[in-house]
């Protein structure tokens, strides 16, 4: 059995190690990921030819609707397609995984809408306001939370005779 490395990489004396830590570490991707992303990737070779989308150039759009279907239909419930019956997210992750080559390799065809920051802007904007209800909806529960103190404080006042005096208002 192989030793296991119990620190981090960055604290090895051996320069080799040493230049590798300055690196990507591809070990941090679940091979379970990889494992599914290779299946889907085996099940279009067989569909549409090994390496396909090199040959001609990929439209973004296609492939971001097809990861967004996949990823819904794991999402209500159904692990694996119909048809092949690979793993709907190991199809979401070859559909990314063939943007992120068409993107680097210059065959991508970019159709994604103009965008002047709408989409970070309006996710900053709805975390803004679930931030404020939430504040709001901790601060009522705080009020009514006082109130009820307060009603079981003059119960208790009551049941041992004592009469209560109203407090005067601010």
């Amino acid at each position: 059995m192989s030793k296991v490395a119990t620190k981090s990489k960055a604290l090895s004396a051996n320069p080799k190690d040493l230049f590798g830590a300055k690196k990507v570490s591809l070990s941090k991707l679940p091979a379970v990921a990889v494992a599914h992303g290779a299946h889907a990737m085996m099940d279009g070779a067989n569909k549409y030819g090994a390496y396909n989308w090199r040959d001609k150039a990929v439209i973004a759009s296609i492939y971001v609707d097809a990861a967004k279907r996949h990823i819904d239909d794991w999402f209500e419930g159904i692990k694996r397609a119909r048809d092949s019956e690979v793993h709907h997210l190991g199809h979401g992750i070859a559909c990314l995984a063939i943007l992120l080559d068409a993107e680097e390799t210059g065959n991508l065809i970019d159709d994604r809408p103009l965008s002047d920051g709408v989409s970070e802007r309006v996710h900053a904007e709805i975390a803004a306001i679930l931030a404020r209800r939430a504040a709001d909806k901790v601060s009522a529960e705080k009020k009514k939370a006082r109130a009820e103190a307060r009603a079981k404080a003059k119960r208790r006042l009551k049941s041992a005779g004592v009469n209560p005096r109203p407090r005067p208002r601010r």
